[in-house]
């Protein structure tokens, strides 16, 4: 299956300073950081579609079966689930709750994700989809507050800085990626990236952007998030290439709005996570649980 052409970039939205994580809080997270414990959301394509969060010791917890569609996000906290129907409506999973938090939303593009905020609290969704410019929407969870907070030519698997400040995601045609300042409302395109079929995540600063990167001419797949790919840190101010210093095949990479960076590397009986500080130290190595080696990895809760 092709990949679904959808002119433009990042989320243009205009959002006020108070949207974005308060610096205080961000500088709270960096000094308090525990030990990973390997809670984590994954999801599986196959027998029905699930989307589940893992906790230690207790094992999995089935957040939801958003199979009508592939155009879903998962909580940075993993408790919440979010996709979009064939109908057009953002729905909202917490719990054995079920929530419709908007509706009139484009279908059909596994790529047009809606995107939660870092604190768990917000989504931003594309209202309409066209070749021009498209509205973006921002709504609570509960279905309130929802405002119009910008245009723009398309968005693509969106990812949200932990200091809030940041949205990042790549253009439709699989050409470019674009990096949105909310409190400034402009957008610019990152320097280094020619063909990027994915973004999975920011730096908490929003400096460095972790995108997968496909050869010239190979398949662009059709969009959907992908159950592993091979990670590529750019720096979105220089355009640089930011090496990775763990050994393997490589599945995946997440930004913690601690700053750490979270690898998962496949294994023979299972995969791992590998967590690195700024400077590209390995701080832990945690197995995931086996059942897990096959499905995609959502968020890393903690």
């Amino acid at each position: 299956m092709k990949h679904r052409v959808l002119a433009g970039a990042a989320l243009v939205a205009t959002l006020t300073t108070a949207s974005a994580v308060p610096a205080t809080a961000f500088a709270e997270a960096r000094s308090v950081r525990r030990p990973l414990t390997g809670e984590a959301v994954y999801f599986d394509y196959n027998k029905k579609f699930s989307v589940d969060r893992y906790v230690p010791g207790s094992g999995f917890v089935r957040l939801g079966n958003p199979s009508e569609n592939f155009q879903f996000a998962a909580s940075p906290d993993g408790r919440k689930l979010a996709w979009i129907t064939l109908r057009g409506e953002v729905k909202v999973k917490v719990g054995g709750k079920v929530t419709t938090a908007a509706k009139g939303v484009p279908v059909g593009a596994p790529c047009l994700t809606p995107t939660w905020s870092p604190d768990s609290k917000r989504l931003a969704y594309v209202s309409r989809n066209n070749d021009g410019a498209s509205p973006v929407t921002i709504v609570n969870a509960d279905g309130t507050g929802l405002r119009k907070a910008g245009k723009t030519v398309g968005v693509c698997h969106l990812a949200w800085s932990g200091d809030g400040r940041y949205l990042a995601g790549y253009a439709g045609a699989a050409d470019a990626v674009y990096k949105l300042d909310v409190t400034t409302g402009k957008s610019a395109k990152v320097k280094g990236i020619a063909i990027p079929t994915h973004v999975q995540s920011l730096s908490p600063d929003g400096r460095n952007v972790i995108v997968e990167i496909v050869p010239k001419g190979a398949d662009l797949g059709d969009g959907g998030w992908p159950s592993g790919f091979t990670p590529t840190i750019v720096d979105t101010v220089t355009g640089k290439k930011v090496a990775i210093p763990v050994k393997g095949r490589l599945l995946g990479a997440f930004y913690l709005a601690d700053a750490r960076l979270v690898v998962r590397v496949a294994g023979t009986a299972h995969n791992a996570l590998v967590v690195l500080d700024e400077t590209g130290k390995q701080l832990q190595r945690l197995d995931e649980p086996a059942k897990a080696q096959k499905q995609g990895l959502l968020q890393v809760v903690r």
